[in-house]
Protein backbone atom coordinates (compact mmCIF):
# COMPACT_ATOMS: atom_id res chain seq x y z
CA UNK A 1 0.00 0.00 0.00
CA UNK A 2 3.27 2.49 0.73
CA UNK A 3 4.26 1.65 -2.65
CA UNK A 4 1.49 2.62 -4.00
CA UNK A 5 0.84 6.04 -2.30
CA UNK A 6 4.09 7.18 -3.83
CA UNK A 7 2.03 7.68 -6.66
CA UNK A 8 1.17 11.11 -6.73
CA UNK A 9 -1.95 10.20 -8.85
CA UNK A 10 -2.94 7.29 -6.69
CA UNK A 11 -2.09 9.17 -3.61
CA UNK A 12 -4.03 12.53 -4.72
CA UNK A 13 -7.67 10.35 -5.44
CA UNK A 14 -6.97 8.33 -1.77
CA UNK A 15 -6.65 12.04 -0.20
CA UNK A 16 -9.90 13.15 -2.10
CA UNK A 17 -11.56 9.70 -1.44
CA UNK A 18 -10.72 10.05 2.68
CA UNK A 19 -11.21 13.79 2.24
CA UNK A 20 -15.05 13.50 1.03
CA UNK A 21 -15.84 10.44 3.59
CA UNK A 22 -14.25 13.19 6.67
CA UNK A 23 -16.20 16.13 5.00
CA UNK A 24 -19.72 14.42 5.65
CA UNK A 25 -19.18 13.83 8.85
CA UNK A 26 -21.53 16.17 10.98
CA UNK A 27 -21.06 17.28 14.20
CA UNK A 28 -23.74 19.54 15.84
CA UNK A 29 -25.10 20.07 12.34
CA UNK A 30 -21.15 21.14 11.07
CA UNK A 31 -19.30 19.56 8.47
CA UNK A 32 -15.87 20.63 6.65
CA UNK A 33 -17.73 19.18 3.41
CA UNK A 34 -14.85 19.23 0.35
CA UNK A 35 -12.45 21.53 2.98
CA UNK A 36 -11.96 17.97 4.86
CA UNK A 37 -9.74 17.35 2.37
CA UNK A 38 -7.05 19.61 2.87
CA UNK A 39 -7.10 18.44 6.65
CA UNK A 40 -6.58 14.77 4.93
CA UNK A 41 -3.76 16.62 2.69
CA UNK A 42 -1.78 17.31 6.38
CA UNK A 43 -1.64 14.16 7.51
CA UNK A 44 -0.27 12.65 4.32
CA UNK A 45 1.76 15.62 3.91
CA UNK A 46 3.31 14.62 7.34
CA UNK A 47 4.22 11.42 6.39
CA UNK A 48 6.16 12.10 3.43
CA UNK A 49 3.54 11.49 0.92
CA UNK A 50 3.45 14.95 -1.10
CA UNK A 51 1.13 15.91 -4.15
CA UNK A 52 3.85 17.67 -6.56
CA UNK A 53 3.34 21.93 -6.89
CA UNK A 54 2.56 21.14 -11.00
CA UNK A 55 -0.37 19.22 -10.14
CA UNK A 56 -1.04 21.78 -7.54
CA UNK A 57 -0.78 24.66 -9.65
CA UNK A 58 -2.58 22.77 -11.68
CA UNK A 59 -6.01 22.74 -9.37
CA UNK A 60 -5.17 25.93 -8.54
CA UNK A 61 -5.36 27.33 -12.17
CA UNK A 62 -9.09 25.21 -13.12
CA UNK A 63 -10.87 26.65 -10.04
CA UNK A 64 -9.65 30.22 -10.21
CA UNK A 65 -10.19 30.71 -13.83
CA UNK A 66 -13.60 28.89 -13.46
CA UNK A 67 -14.37 31.01 -10.59
CA UNK A 68 -13.65 34.15 -12.75
CA UNK A 69 -15.66 32.51 -15.21
CA UNK A 70 -18.41 32.14 -13.50
CA UNK A 71 -18.68 35.25 -11.15
CA UNK A 72 -17.55 37.72 -14.40
CA UNK A 73 -21.08 38.26 -15.21
CA UNK A 74 -22.51 39.80 -12.19
CA UNK A 75 -18.35 41.27 -11.49
CA UNK A 76 -18.75 44.48 -12.56
CA UNK A 77 -22.43 44.97 -11.53
CA UNK A 78 -21.20 44.66 -8.34
CA UNK A 79 -17.96 46.52 -8.27
CA UNK A 80 -20.45 49.40 -9.39
CA UNK A 81 -22.80 49.00 -6.76
CA UNK A 82 -20.59 47.58 -4.14
CA UNK A 83 -17.15 48.59 -5.39
CA UNK A 84 -16.72 51.29 -2.12
CA UNK A 85 -17.50 48.86 0.90
CA UNK A 86 -14.69 46.16 -0.61
CA UNK A 87 -12.21 49.14 -1.14
CA UNK A 88 -12.83 50.15 2.58
CA UNK A 89 -12.62 46.18 3.90
CA UNK A 90 -9.74 45.41 1.91
CA UNK A 91 -8.20 48.86 3.25
CA UNK A 92 -8.95 47.45 6.82
CA UNK A 93 -7.94 43.57 5.99
CA UNK A 94 -5.00 44.17 5.04
CA UNK A 95 -4.25 47.65 7.29
CA UNK A 96 -5.23 45.32 10.34
CA UNK A 97 -2.98 42.43 9.28
CA UNK A 98 0.15 44.90 8.83
CA UNK A 99 -0.55 46.61 12.09
CA UNK A 100 -0.88 43.35 13.90
CA UNK A 101 2.49 41.93 12.20
CA UNK A 102 4.05 45.12 13.51
CA UNK A 103 3.19 44.61 16.77
CA UNK A 104 3.86 41.31 17.00
CA UNK A 105 7.25 42.18 15.26
CA UNK A 106 7.73 44.47 18.34
CA UNK A 107 6.37 41.52 20.84
CA UNK A 108 8.57 38.18 19.82
CA UNK A 109 11.46 40.56 18.43
CA UNK A 110 11.01 39.73 14.92
CA UNK A 111 13.74 41.26 12.46
CA UNK A 112 12.04 42.51 8.60
CA UNK A 113 12.03 39.09 6.87
CA UNK A 114 9.85 36.88 9.42
CA UNK A 115 7.72 39.88 9.76
CA UNK A 116 6.61 40.01 5.88
CA UNK A 117 6.40 36.36 5.53
CA UNK A 118 4.82 35.78 8.87
CA UNK A 119 2.43 38.47 6.77
CA UNK A 120 2.63 37.03 3.76
CA UNK A 121 1.74 33.30 4.92
CA UNK A 122 -0.73 33.92 7.64
CA UNK A 123 -2.45 35.85 4.10
CA UNK A 124 -1.46 32.52 2.25
CA UNK A 125 0.10 35.43 -0.73
CA UNK A 126 2.27 33.97 -3.11
CA UNK A 127 2.75 37.16 -4.83
CA UNK A 128 3.78 38.71 -1.76
CA UNK A 129 5.83 35.92 -0.39
CA UNK A 130 7.57 37.00 -3.64
CA UNK A 131 7.96 40.85 -2.86
CA UNK A 132 9.09 40.19 0.39
CA UNK A 133 12.01 37.59 -0.70
CA UNK A 134 13.20 40.01 -3.28
CA UNK A 135 13.09 42.92 -0.76
CA UNK A 136 14.43 40.62 2.46
CA UNK A 137 16.00 37.44 1.53
CA UNK A 138 14.99 34.01 1.64
CA UNK A 139 14.55 34.29 6.16
CA UNK A 140 10.88 35.61 4.90
CA UNK A 141 10.36 32.12 3.42
CA UNK A 142 10.77 30.34 6.30
CA UNK A 143 8.10 32.55 8.45
CA UNK A 144 5.88 32.05 5.59
CA UNK A 145 5.96 28.58 6.03
CA UNK A 146 4.78 28.23 10.10
CA UNK A 147 2.68 31.03 9.38
CA UNK A 148 1.10 29.66 5.90
CA UNK A 149 -0.92 26.38 7.28
CA UNK A 150 -3.12 28.35 10.09
CA UNK A 151 -3.61 31.14 7.31
CA UNK A 152 -5.17 27.94 5.22
CA UNK A 153 -6.86 25.83 8.17
CA UNK A 154 -7.47 29.03 10.13
CA UNK A 155 -9.74 31.07 7.25
CA UNK A 156 -11.12 27.75 6.51
CA UNK A 157 -12.55 27.07 10.33
CA UNK A 158 -13.37 30.96 10.62
CA UNK A 159 -15.43 30.63 7.38
CA UNK A 160 -17.39 27.88 8.59
CA UNK A 161 -18.32 28.40 11.76
CA UNK A 162 -19.18 32.14 11.18
CA UNK A 163 -22.79 31.60 10.52
CA UNK A 164 -23.32 30.29 14.32
CA UNK A 165 -21.13 32.89 15.67
CA UNK A 166 -23.32 35.48 14.52
CA UNK A 167 -26.24 33.34 14.51
CA UNK A 168 -27.13 33.61 11.17
CA UNK A 169 -29.01 31.04 8.72
CA UNK A 170 -27.49 30.20 5.52
CA UNK A 171 -30.53 29.65 3.96
CA UNK A 172 -32.19 32.72 4.96
CA UNK A 173 -29.12 34.85 3.98
CA UNK A 174 -29.48 33.17 0.09
CA UNK A 175 -33.70 34.58 0.73
CA UNK A 176 -32.14 37.86 1.49
CA UNK A 177 -30.19 37.97 -1.59
CA UNK A 178 -32.60 36.87 -3.99
CA UNK A 179 -35.21 39.50 -2.79
CA UNK A 180 -33.01 42.10 -3.58
CA UNK A 181 -32.43 40.54 -6.86
CA UNK A 182 -35.86 40.93 -7.41
CA UNK A 183 -35.87 44.56 -6.07
CA UNK A 184 -32.91 44.96 -9.05
CA UNK A 185 -34.41 42.65 -11.75
CA UNK A 186 -38.38 42.86 -10.74
CA UNK A 187 -41.09 39.84 -11.81
CA UNK A 188 -42.14 40.09 -15.12
CA UNK A 189 -45.77 39.43 -15.85
CA UNK A 190 -48.43 40.20 -18.46
CA UNK A 191 -51.93 41.76 -18.68
CA UNK A 192 -54.63 42.09 -20.62
CA UNK A 193 -56.35 45.46 -21.38
CA UNK A 194 -58.94 46.82 -23.66
CA UNK A 195 -58.50 49.97 -25.10
CA UNK A 196 -61.28 52.68 -23.72
CA UNK A 197 -58.66 55.62 -23.19
CA UNK A 198 -60.42 58.88 -26.04
CA UNK A 199 -56.43 59.91 -26.32
CA UNK A 200 -54.68 56.93 -27.62
CA UNK A 201 -58.29 56.30 -30.53
CA UNK A 202 -56.61 56.07 -33.84
CA UNK A 203 -53.06 56.49 -32.53
CA UNK A 204 -50.33 54.17 -34.01
CA UNK A 205 -48.34 52.42 -31.53
CA UNK A 206 -45.07 54.05 -32.72
CA UNK A 207 -46.61 57.45 -32.23
CA UNK A 208 -47.70 56.93 -28.66
CA UNK A 209 -44.34 55.17 -27.79
CA UNK A 210 -45.77 52.59 -25.12
CA UNK A 211 -42.55 50.61 -24.61
CA UNK A 212 -40.40 53.62 -24.05
CA UNK A 213 -43.12 55.39 -22.23
CA UNK A 214 -44.28 52.64 -20.00
CA UNK A 215 -41.69 49.93 -20.31
CA UNK A 216 -44.09 47.34 -21.16
CA UNK A 217 -44.27 44.94 -24.52
CA UNK A 218 -46.96 44.68 -26.51
CA UNK A 219 -47.16 40.73 -27.15
CA UNK A 220 -50.27 40.81 -29.48
CA UNK A 221 -53.84 42.55 -30.59
CA UNK A 222 -57.71 41.14 -30.37
CA UNK A 223 -59.62 43.11 -32.52
CA UNK A 224 -63.45 41.34 -32.77
CA UNK A 225 -62.89 37.95 -33.32
CA UNK A 226 -58.97 38.55 -35.05
CA UNK A 227 -55.67 37.73 -33.30
CA UNK A 228 -52.78 39.43 -34.98
CA UNK A 229 -49.08 40.46 -34.14
CA UNK A 230 -48.84 44.47 -33.53
CA UNK A 231 -46.36 46.30 -35.37
CA UNK A 232 -44.99 49.82 -35.25
CA UNK A 233 -48.04 51.43 -37.60
CA UNK A 234 -50.31 49.04 -35.86
CA UNK A 235 -53.63 51.46 -35.14
CA UNK A 236 -55.04 51.29 -31.18
CA UNK A 237 -59.43 51.25 -31.96
CA UNK A 238 -61.91 51.82 -28.91
CA UNK A 239 -62.56 48.30 -27.83
CA UNK A 240 -59.30 46.33 -28.84
CA UNK A 241 -58.19 44.19 -26.34
CA UNK A 242 -54.12 44.16 -25.97
CA UNK A 243 -52.05 41.78 -24.23
CA UNK A 244 -48.73 43.38 -22.70
CA UNK A 245 -45.78 42.08 -20.72
CA UNK A 246 -43.57 43.81 -18.45
CA UNK A 247 -42.84 44.46 -14.62
CA UNK A 248 -45.92 45.52 -12.09
CA UNK A 249 -44.97 49.16 -12.64
CA UNK A 250 -45.03 49.11 -16.10
CA UNK A 251 -47.91 47.61 -16.26
CA UNK A 252 -49.87 49.76 -13.68
CA UNK A 253 -48.59 52.38 -16.17
CA UNK A 254 -50.13 50.86 -19.23
CA UNK A 255 -53.41 50.37 -17.13
CA UNK A 256 -53.72 54.05 -16.64
CA UNK A 257 -52.51 54.77 -20.69
CA UNK A 258 -54.78 52.48 -22.05
CA UNK A 259 -57.31 52.76 -20.16
CA UNK A 260 -59.11 49.42 -18.93
CA UNK A 261 -57.33 46.30 -17.55
CA UNK A 262 -59.13 42.82 -17.64
CA UNK A 263 -58.97 39.66 -15.73
CA UNK A 264 -57.58 36.34 -17.28
CA UNK A 265 -55.82 35.87 -20.01
CA UNK A 266 -55.79 36.30 -23.68
CA UNK A 267 -55.90 33.04 -26.07
CA UNK A 268 -53.27 32.70 -28.87
CA UNK A 269 -55.60 32.30 -31.30
CA UNK A 270 -55.09 30.05 -34.80
CA UNK A 271 -52.10 31.73 -35.95
CA UNK A 272 -50.02 33.09 -32.93
CA UNK A 273 -47.94 30.70 -31.27
CA UNK A 274 -45.67 30.96 -28.19
CA UNK A 275 -42.30 29.50 -27.93
CA UNK A 276 -38.91 29.78 -26.21
CA UNK A 277 -35.75 29.92 -28.30
CA UNK A 278 -32.27 30.00 -27.00
CA UNK A 279 -28.92 31.85 -28.28
CA UNK A 280 -26.37 29.31 -29.23
CA UNK A 281 -25.67 31.33 -32.30
CA UNK A 282 -22.03 32.90 -32.21
CA UNK A 283 -22.49 35.27 -34.66
CA UNK A 284 -25.35 36.96 -32.67
CA UNK A 285 -23.79 36.96 -29.06
CA UNK A 286 -23.46 40.70 -27.64
CA UNK A 287 -25.66 42.14 -30.51
CA UNK A 288 -28.47 43.85 -29.37
CA UNK A 289 -31.99 43.65 -29.92
CA UNK A 290 -32.35 46.68 -32.16
CA UNK A 291 -29.66 45.57 -34.51
CA UNK A 292 -31.35 42.06 -34.79
CA UNK A 293 -34.55 43.95 -35.67
CA UNK A 294 -35.97 40.90 -35.36
CA UNK A 295 -39.96 42.39 -34.95
CA UNK A 296 -39.50 43.85 -38.59
CA UNK A 297 -37.28 40.76 -39.67
CA UNK A 298 -39.52 38.02 -38.25
CA UNK A 299 -42.87 39.61 -37.22
CA UNK A 300 -41.96 38.36 -33.87
CA UNK A 301 -42.18 39.85 -30.67
CA UNK A 302 -39.84 39.00 -27.70
CA UNK A 303 -41.78 39.28 -24.11
CA UNK A 304 -39.00 38.36 -21.73
CA UNK A 305 -35.12 37.38 -21.83
CA UNK A 306 -34.27 34.77 -18.89
CA UNK A 307 -30.23 35.11 -17.99
CA UNK A 308 -28.67 33.31 -14.97
CA UNK A 309 -32.55 32.30 -13.77
CA UNK A 310 -33.25 35.81 -13.84
CA UNK A 311 -35.85 37.06 -16.11
CA UNK A 312 -35.04 40.93 -18.17
CA UNK A 313 -37.06 43.11 -19.77
CA UNK A 314 -36.18 42.74 -23.56
CA UNK A 315 -35.13 46.91 -24.03
CA UNK A 316 -34.17 48.01 -27.48
CA UNK A 317 -30.63 48.28 -26.05
CA UNK A 318 -30.36 44.92 -24.64
CA UNK A 319 -27.43 42.50 -26.03
CA UNK A 320 -27.80 38.96 -26.25
CA UNK A 321 -25.36 36.59 -24.58
CA UNK A 322 -24.47 32.97 -25.11
CA UNK A 323 -27.31 30.38 -23.28
CA UNK A 324 -29.91 33.27 -23.20
CA UNK A 325 -33.63 31.79 -23.08
CA UNK A 326 -35.81 33.86 -25.52
CA UNK A 327 -39.65 33.92 -25.12
CA UNK A 328 -41.14 34.94 -28.55
CA UNK A 329 -44.85 35.11 -30.05
CA UNK A 330 -45.14 34.88 -33.56
CA UNK A 331 -46.62 32.48 -36.61
CA UNK A 332 -45.00 29.21 -36.02
CA UNK A 333 -43.84 29.62 -40.18
CA UNK A 334 -41.61 32.72 -38.93
CA UNK A 335 -40.87 31.57 -35.12
CA UNK A 336 -39.21 28.33 -36.92
CA UNK A 337 -37.38 30.91 -39.15
CA UNK A 338 -36.56 32.64 -35.72
CA UNK A 339 -35.24 29.88 -33.77
CA UNK A 340 -32.63 28.80 -37.01
CA UNK A 341 -30.90 32.37 -36.23
CA UNK A 342 -31.19 32.23 -32.45
CA UNK A 343 -29.30 28.68 -32.67
CA UNK A 344 -31.66 27.15 -30.13
CA UNK A 345 -29.28 24.00 -29.69
CA UNK A 346 -29.39 22.60 -26.39
CA UNK A 347 -26.23 20.00 -27.34
CA UNK A 348 -24.09 23.01 -28.24
CA UNK A 349 -24.93 24.86 -25.06
CA UNK A 350 -24.26 21.76 -22.88
CA UNK A 351 -20.84 21.20 -24.74
CA UNK A 352 -17.74 22.60 -23.79
CA UNK A 353 -14.94 23.87 -26.71
CA UNK A 354 -11.38 23.58 -24.86
CA UNK A 355 -9.89 26.27 -27.30
CA UNK A 356 -11.24 29.18 -25.41
CA UNK A 357 -10.59 27.82 -22.05
CA UNK A 358 -6.87 27.07 -22.98
CA UNK A 359 -6.36 30.50 -24.55
CA UNK A 360 -7.88 32.00 -21.83
CA UNK A 361 -5.35 30.35 -19.20
CA UNK A 362 -2.69 31.06 -21.34
CA UNK A 363 -3.74 34.62 -21.59
CA UNK A 364 -4.15 34.96 -17.57
CA UNK A 365 -0.44 33.49 -17.05
CA UNK A 366 1.05 35.86 -19.27
CA UNK A 367 -0.68 38.67 -17.78
CA UNK A 368 0.34 37.62 -14.17
CA UNK A 369 3.69 37.87 -15.09
CA UNK A 370 3.86 41.61 -16.10
CA UNK A 371 5.51 43.46 -13.82
CA UNK A 372 4.90 47.09 -13.15
CA UNK A 373 7.63 49.48 -11.66
CA UNK A 374 7.24 52.72 -9.95
CA UNK A 375 10.63 53.10 -9.59
CA UNK A 376 13.58 52.02 -7.93
CA UNK A 377 12.70 49.88 -5.16
CA UNK A 378 9.18 49.10 -6.00
CA UNK A 379 7.39 46.89 -8.48
CA UNK A 380 4.26 45.14 -9.05
CA UNK A 381 2.92 42.22 -10.58
CA UNK A 382 -0.48 40.15 -10.40
CA UNK A 383 1.01 36.21 -10.05
CA UNK A 384 -0.48 33.54 -11.62
CA UNK A 385 -3.81 33.63 -9.27
CA UNK A 386 -4.56 37.05 -9.99
CA UNK A 387 -3.44 37.14 -13.75
CA UNK A 388 -5.48 33.81 -14.39
CA UNK A 389 -8.67 35.71 -12.50
CA UNK A 390 -8.38 39.11 -13.55
CA UNK A 391 -8.55 37.62 -16.96
CA UNK A 392 -11.13 35.33 -16.85
CA UNK A 393 -13.68 37.94 -15.30
CA UNK A 394 -12.98 39.94 -18.18
CA UNK A 395 -13.20 37.53 -20.61
CA UNK A 396 -16.83 36.24 -18.71
CA UNK A 397 -17.91 39.52 -19.07
CA UNK A 398 -17.09 40.17 -22.83
CA UNK A 399 -18.50 36.89 -23.65
CA UNK A 400 -17.20 36.39 -27.14
CA UNK A 401 -14.07 37.88 -29.14
CA UNK A 402 -14.46 37.12 -32.85
CA UNK A 403 -15.01 33.86 -33.27
CA UNK A 404 -14.47 32.55 -29.79
CA UNK A 405 -17.27 32.15 -27.43
CA UNK A 406 -15.51 32.45 -23.54
CA UNK A 407 -19.17 31.31 -22.40
CA UNK A 408 -18.66 27.43 -20.32
CA UNK A 409 -21.48 25.87 -19.48
CA UNK A 410 -22.65 25.54 -15.91
CA UNK A 411 -22.68 22.05 -15.80
CA UNK A 412 -18.57 22.04 -17.56
CA UNK A 413 -17.76 24.76 -14.86
CA UNK A 414 -19.20 23.14 -11.87
CA UNK A 415 -16.84 19.92 -13.22
CA UNK A 416 -13.79 21.37 -13.56
CA UNK A 417 -14.30 23.95 -10.86
CA UNK A 418 -14.53 21.14 -8.61
CA UNK A 419 -11.71 18.68 -9.79
CA UNK A 420 -9.08 21.99 -10.05
CA UNK A 421 -10.60 22.81 -6.21
CA UNK A 422 -9.67 19.00 -5.15
CA UNK A 423 -6.23 18.72 -6.84
CA UNK A 424 -5.27 22.06 -5.27
CA UNK A 425 -6.46 21.82 -1.85
CA UNK A 426 -4.80 18.16 -1.85
CA UNK A 427 -1.18 19.87 -3.00
CA UNK A 428 -1.51 23.06 -0.39
CA UNK A 429 -2.53 20.68 2.44
CA UNK A 430 -0.01 17.71 1.60
CA UNK A 431 2.99 20.87 0.78
CA UNK A 432 2.14 22.38 4.19
CA UNK A 433 1.87 19.03 6.58
CA UNK A 434 5.25 17.95 4.77
CA UNK A 435 6.90 20.85 7.09
CA UNK A 436 4.53 21.78 9.69
CA UNK A 437 5.93 19.96 12.77
CA UNK A 438 9.72 20.64 11.59
CA UNK A 439 9.37 24.22 11.13
CA UNK A 440 7.64 24.01 14.79
CA UNK A 441 10.57 22.58 16.13
CA UNK A 442 13.33 24.88 14.61
CA UNK A 443 11.62 28.08 15.14
CA UNK A 444 9.58 27.42 18.06
CA UNK A 445 5.97 28.40 19.11
CA UNK A 446 6.12 32.43 18.86
CA UNK A 447 6.36 32.72 15.57
CA UNK A 448 3.01 30.31 15.02
CA UNK A 449 1.39 32.08 17.65
CA UNK A 450 2.25 35.47 15.59
CA UNK A 451 0.61 34.41 12.30
CA UNK A 452 -2.28 33.03 14.04
CA UNK A 453 -2.68 36.35 15.38
CA UNK A 454 -2.21 38.06 11.50
CA UNK A 455 -4.67 35.72 10.46
CA UNK A 456 -7.47 36.23 12.84
CA UNK A 457 -7.45 39.64 13.96
CA UNK A 458 -8.41 41.11 10.01
CA UNK A 459 -11.24 38.68 9.48
CA UNK A 460 -12.47 39.91 13.28
CA UNK A 461 -12.18 43.43 12.48
CA UNK A 462 -13.39 42.80 9.00
CA UNK A 463 -16.73 41.22 10.09
CA UNK A 464 -16.87 43.89 12.45
CA UNK A 465 -17.00 46.48 9.99
CA UNK A 466 -18.58 44.82 7.51
CA UNK A 467 -22.03 43.66 9.73
CA UNK A 468 -22.42 46.95 11.82
CA UNK A 469 -21.08 48.90 9.65
CA UNK A 470 -21.85 48.24 6.14
CA UNK A 471 -24.91 45.19 7.20
CA UNK A 472 -23.42 43.24 4.81
CA UNK A 473 -25.34 39.98 3.60
CA UNK A 474 -23.37 36.84 4.87
CA UNK A 475 -22.96 35.42 1.74
CA UNK A 476 -20.99 38.34 0.54
CA UNK A 477 -19.16 38.78 3.71
CA UNK A 478 -18.24 35.14 3.53
CA UNK A 479 -16.51 36.31 0.13
CA UNK A 480 -15.14 39.51 1.14
CA UNK A 481 -13.73 37.92 3.80
CA UNK A 482 -11.69 35.30 1.66
CA UNK A 483 -10.95 37.97 -1.27
CA UNK A 484 -9.64 40.35 1.67
CA UNK A 485 -7.57 37.73 3.04
CA UNK A 486 -6.52 36.22 -0.33
CA UNK A 487 -7.52 32.65 0.41
CA UNK A 488 -8.43 30.18 -2.08
CA UNK A 489 -9.03 27.83 0.47
CA UNK A 490 -11.26 30.08 2.13
CA UNK A 491 -13.36 30.51 -1.31
CA UNK A 492 -13.76 26.48 -1.91
CA UNK A 493 -15.27 26.12 1.97
CA UNK A 494 -17.81 29.44 1.58
CA UNK A 495 -18.56 28.08 -2.05
CA UNK A 496 -19.66 24.81 -0.26
CA UNK A 497 -21.47 26.07 2.09
CA UNK A 498 -24.18 27.33 -0.75
CA UNK A 499 -25.39 27.62 -4.20
CA UNK A 500 -25.10 31.09 -4.59
CA UNK A 501 -22.42 32.65 -6.69
CA UNK A 502 -22.46 35.98 -3.86
CA UNK A 503 -19.73 34.62 -2.30
CA UNK A 504 -17.31 34.09 -5.58
CA UNK A 505 -18.54 37.39 -6.85
CA UNK A 506 -17.51 39.66 -3.71
CA UNK A 507 -14.38 37.43 -3.67
CA UNK A 508 -13.47 38.27 -7.16
CA UNK A 509 -14.21 42.01 -6.52
CA UNK A 510 -11.89 42.24 -3.67
CA UNK A 511 -9.13 39.69 -4.28
CA UNK A 512 -7.16 42.31 -7.08
CA UNK A 513 -7.32 44.85 -4.42
CA UNK A 514 -6.39 43.26 -1.21
CA UNK A 515 -3.58 41.44 -3.50
CA UNK A 516 -2.13 45.08 -4.41
CA UNK A 517 -2.37 46.82 -0.81
CA UNK A 518 -0.73 43.69 0.71
CA UNK A 519 2.33 44.01 -1.85
CA UNK A 520 2.40 47.56 -0.55
CA UNK A 521 2.05 46.62 2.58
CA UNK A 522 4.99 44.64 2.61
CA UNK A 523 6.93 47.14 0.76
CA UNK A 524 6.53 49.32 3.80
CA UNK A 525 7.48 47.50 6.35
CA UNK A 526 10.45 45.86 4.36
CA UNK A 527 11.47 49.82 4.25
CA UNK A 528 10.48 50.72 7.75
CA UNK A 529 12.60 47.54 9.74
CA UNK A 530 15.26 47.20 7.08
CA UNK A 531 18.59 46.02 8.76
Amino acid sequence: MMNLLQSPYFALFVIVALGFMLGRIKIKGISLDVSAVIFIALLFGHYGIVIPNSLSDFGMVLFIYTIGMQAGPGFFDSFRSKGKEMLVLAAVIIGTAALTSIVTKYLFNLDAAQTTGLLTGALTSTPGLASARELTGDASAVAYGIAYPFGVIGVILFVKLLPRMLRIDVQQAEKELIGRKTEQYPEISHRVYRVTNPPVFNRSLAELKIRSVTGAVISRVKRGTNYFMPKADTILQEGDEIKAVGTATALDELTLFLGESLEGDMPLGEVLDLQTGLVTNKHIVNKSLAALNIHKNFNCTITRVRRSGIDITPTPDLQLKFGDKLTIVGSKPDLQELQKMLGNDTKRLSDTDFLPVALGIIVGTLFGKIVISFGEGFAFSFGLTGGILLVSLVLSSVGKTGPLVWHISASANQLLRQLGLLVFLAGVGSSAGATMVDTFAANGWKLFIAGALITLMPMLVAVFVARWGFRMNLLDLLGALTGGMTSTPGLAAADSMTDSTAPSVAYATIYPVAMVFLILAVQLISGLFAV
